[in-house]
This record gives structure tokens, sequence and C-alpha cells, in this order.
């Protein structure tokens, strides 16, 4: 079962009078990137948490916050140093402005609770032993969420890269096909243009004559491209059946996927290889855009 990097989880809770949230989100990334805003005095909580996240994420931009703030809704208030600070601030500017007939608009109370340090809750001092005990307990089930979230994404897109790799085999057994229905129209021509080489030269080389023509031949064969776009579509189902991230190895094999196909398209020879070919390199860039969401 495959992953999604893409994941969102909060928990809550309450302990020793202090209200704390932890809220923790995932995006796409090449490796693990950890990121973590904690309030001043959370070193343990930190170690704790670098250690479960990097146990269970390998992969993705990741962003862990914790906020804590006074359990009683009630203790908000307004500080009056800030306040003042903010009020005196805004008669300066509205002071310089006017001075240069810039009109400005006055800021409502509701603007000015906003500014920073103006609305302001009561907290403890410090954080205490019981709720640095209560928020790393809960790291666990923050991570649970996290991977669950991440788990119904991932088998979404496996549903997606599965049917992607379908449609692949069936352009590969096609291009098997087209390729065995061009074998006689390329030995005709072949044919017709060595006559042509021997009614205009007839002193070349036989040997030489048919050296060339032994070359063109495995320059054309597009044998051992369709061999390996097989093999490739084996291994990328087996990594989707595995227990391990796949998503390295599928980036890594989208990239074959494609070098297979450019080298098809160039040895095409006929207009319906070629079009077999284009429509493989349509398919392996949507599978190679839905594998940059894998973990």
């Amino acid at each position: 079962m495959i992953r999604s990097m893409t994941g969102f989880a909060s928990v809550a809770g309450i302990s020793a009078g202090q209200s704390w949230l932890w809220e923790i989100r995932g995006v796409n990334a090449r490796g693990l990137d950890l990121r973590l805003r904690l309030p001043d005095g959370c070193d343990g909580v930190e170690g704790a948490l670098r250690a479960a996240v990097g146990a269970q994420v390998t992969r993705g931009a990741v962003t862990v916050s914790l906020r804590i703030g006074a359990a009683d809704a009630g203790a908000a208030q307004v500080d009056m140093v800030a306040l003042a600070a903010v009020l005196d601030g805004i008669a300066t500017v509205t002071s310089a402005a006017r001075g240069r007939g810039v009109a400005v608009l006055v800021p409502s109370a509701t603007d000015i609770l906003g500014f920073r340090g103006v609305w302001t809750t009561d907290t403890a001092p410090g954080l205490s032993a019981d709720l640095i005990a209560a928020v790393t307990a809960a790291i666990p089930r923050l991570l649970d969420d996290f991977n669950a979230m991440r788990t119904a994404e991932g088998a979404a897109l496996d549903v997606v890269l599965t049917a992607h790799l379908t449609a692949i085999a069936a352009d590969v057994a096609a291009a098997r096909s087209a390729a065995a229905a061009r074998a006689p129209v390329t030995e005709t021509a072949l044919r017709a243009a060595l006559d042509r080489l021997r009614t205009a030269a007839p002193d070349i080389d036989p040997a030489r004559i048919a050296q060339e023509l032994a070359l063109i031949a495995v320059k054309a064969d597009v044998t051992e491209e369709l061999d390996r776009l097989e093999a490739h579509i084996g291994a990328a189902r087996t990594l989707l059946a595995g227990d391990t991230p796949p998503g390295r190895k599928l980036d890594f094999l989208a990239q074959e996927f494609n070098r297979e196909a450019n080298t098809l398209c160039a040895k095409a020879g006929s207009t319906a290889l070629t079009a077999i070919g284009l429509s493989l390199k349509a398919l392996i860039d949507q599978m190679r855009e839905q594998v940059q969401n894998v973990e």
C-alpha cells in the first residue's frame, strides 16, 4: 500500500489549566524536509517529535506546529502598553500623510485589536511537567491521523497508477503487433534498395552490402525497447504492491519508461508505430506527474 506525501491532521486538548493544539501538514518534496514550530521550553518535546516523525515519514515537506494558550477563553484582554504604542504609531502615520496631502483611512477598533500584542491571552509563565507530558503523549495519535489521510490518498493514487500501467502495457502489446506488421514492408523496401544499388554499382562487394543491410535491420529493431518497457511495468507493479515507500524508485522508473519510449519513436519507421510511441510518451508523462505525489 502506498502513501501520498500530502496530508493534514490536528489534535487538541487541555492540561494543567492550558489548552494545546497540535497541527501537522505534509506536501510534496524530493526528500524529508521537517519544519517544527514549537513554543519556547519544548526542547524535550522536540526530540520526541523528530524521532516519531522520522520513524514514520520518509519523504515530503512536513510542518508540525504546537500552540498553547489559557484554557479559559475569558482570560483574553487588551494589553494597554501595546495598545498605546499602536495608537501612537497610527497618529504619527496619519499626521505625516496629511502633511503631504495624502488621505489615509482611519483603522477601526477591530483592525487595531488585530495588531500583534494588543489582544492577549493570559498564559502560565512556563510549561508545566504535566502539560509537557500531555502534548508528548498526543504525538502518536497526531501521526496516526496524519498517516490515515496519507494512506487514503495513497489508495486513490494506487488506482490511478495501476490504470496508467495497464494502458502502457496495452500500448506495448500494440507496438509489438505494429513492429511485426512493419517487418515485411521494411524487408521489401530494403530489397528494392539493394537491387537499385547493385544496378547502379555492380562492382560493390556483396559482403559489404550484406553487412550494411544487417546494420540497418538491427538499428530498426525495437524488440529490446519493448522488452525493457515490459520489465519496467513489472517492476512498477511490484513496487506498488510492496510494503516500503516506493516514491523515489517509481520516479526513477518513470524516467526509464520515457527513455525507452523516445527510442521507440526514433526507430519507428512507420506511421502506426510512431503513433503508438507518442501515445506511450503521453501516458508516461501522466504517470510521472502522479508519481511525484507518492512517498
